[in-house]
């Protein structure tokens, strides 16, 4: 008996133990997957708990429930990795392995900022990519008069790259529904030189800005979080003041990756950009937020990672080359509120494209323009999550790799 070990119970590695069960299904192979935490969280839906578009019920399910059967389920602390001798040790026993599917995710450090956690924390100054963090944010804006509004990220790279954008369009329309927008100054401000990390989507994020009055920040490298006077303070003596803080701490990876010595400076983990297998151990792959590669860290890059890293595991395990196939392709919804969403597809070689989606004529989607059909997707796929993406199940006209197939290009891929 062989044994294949995912770490990691969220997106990626359910989505990993449901797409293998079916193909290992024999007496040759046991399957296990390891996590501490019994509950699964839908993390996109932290966007929406502060302005009470979703509820605390929607954005959480008992993880077991998505494992499927005859993969065995270990609810306990992963301690540490040791890649010399295939084990892994958990907080009371060790397991052997001979493939390692690595899916730790990421977790946002706000130690590493000083200042940060300090008087202000979860009074003025709030995250929402935490579950918590977003319910604690939700209780401030509901009783919140209005002043100076700050969303700062700290640094890249982070979860889902435009979430931080999302939820400053979103702040203006709930601030407008209130009747306090005119009470409400908001500043977006970024370590980037532009509104995002693509100079395509970057032009029609910046017209959204000063469409709906967000000052922006660029090339903010913050030092700290100055308590006492309420301000965020860069490396360049740069102040910016706040009365609510909306921040986007450090992210990084799991902390058992840097106990294995398997990590970078954050904790990623360097893997093959195209086959997802670890640089550094041939029998250890990588998915999702865990990973160094150069694409976003989102629910739809580790599906499309998912599928990719199927066909390799079955090819590792029979002997043969692995496929260079994971072009980095992502797409992703961002609201823009009001009822509208822009959608964006690209990949590692490609800037965000023009076009239709998923139909090169018909779409219905449109690409790189609002519409009140992106912002329904946007929400439709909280649906398509917990049903069809975490128990492997492909998303209908969706292809692993990007398709060109009725893009307009405004950066051709060879430009680059």
């Amino acid at each position: 008996m062989k044994n294949l070990v995912i770490l990691g119970a969220g997106t990626a590695g359910t989505m990993m133990a449901n797409h293998l069960r079916p193909k290992l299904y024999s007496n040759e192979w046991n399957i296990t997957i390891v996590d501490q935490y019994k509950t699964h969280y839908y993390q996109p839906g932290f966007l929406f708990l502060p302005f009470d578009i979703y509820s605390k019920k929607q954005v959480k399910k008992v993880g077991k429930k998505f494992i499927p059967k005859f993969v065995n389920y270990i609810q306990k602390k992963i301690e540490k990795i040791i890649p010399e001798e295939n084990k892994v040790v958990l907080e009371d026993e060790t397991l052997n392995y001979d493939v390692l599917i690595i899916a730790t995710g990421s977790k946002i450090a706000p130690e590493e900022t000083e200042g940060l956690i300090g008087p202000l924390w979860k009074k003025d100054i709030f995250d929402f990519y935490t579950y918590e963090g977003a319910v604690d944010l939700r209780n401030k804006l509901r009783n919140w008069e209005g002043g100076k509004l700050v969303v700062h990220i700290t640094e890249m790279p982070i979860k889902c790259p435009v979430a931080p954008l999302e939820f400053s369009f979103l702040a203006d329309t709930y601030f407008r529904k209130k009747g306090i927008r005119d009470k409400v100054d908001i500043t977006y401000v970024t370590p980037l030189s532009g509104a995002f990390t693509k100079p395509t989507c970057t032009k029609a994020l910046n017209y959204l800005l000063n469409e709906k009055d967000i000052k922006i920040e660029t090339d903010f490298a913050i030092e700290s979080v100055d308590n006492d006077q309420k301000e965020i303070v860069d490396y360049e003596g740069r102040r910016i003041p706040f009365d609510l803080l909306v921040t986007i701490p450090t992210n990084m990876g799991d902390e058992v990756i840097e106990k294995s010595g398997l990590g970078d400076d954050l904790n990623f983990i360097p893997t093959d950009h195209n086959t997802l297998q670890s640089l550094a151990h041939e029998n250890i792959f990588v998915i999702g937020d865990a990973t160094n590669v150069p694409a976003s860290k989102a629910g739809s890059v580790a599906h499309f990672q998912a599928e990719t890293l199927t066909d390799n595991i079955l090819l590792y395990i029979d002997g043969y080359p692995l496929k260079k196939e994971f072009d980095g392709h992502a797409n992703c919804f961002i609201e823009t509120g009001n009822n509208k969403a822009l959608l964006i597809d690209f990949n590692y070689k490609t800037e965000p494209v023009h076009g239709n989606f998923p139909f090169a004529k018909i779409g219905p989607l449109k690409l790189l323009k609002e519409s009140v059909l992106n912002h329904w997707g946007k929400l439709a796929f909280r649906w398509i999550y917990w049903n069809m993406l975490l128990k492997g199940i492909a998303i209908p006209f969706v292809s692993r790799n990007m398709s060109f197939k009725g893009k307009v290009f405004d950066i051709k891929p060879e430009e680059k």
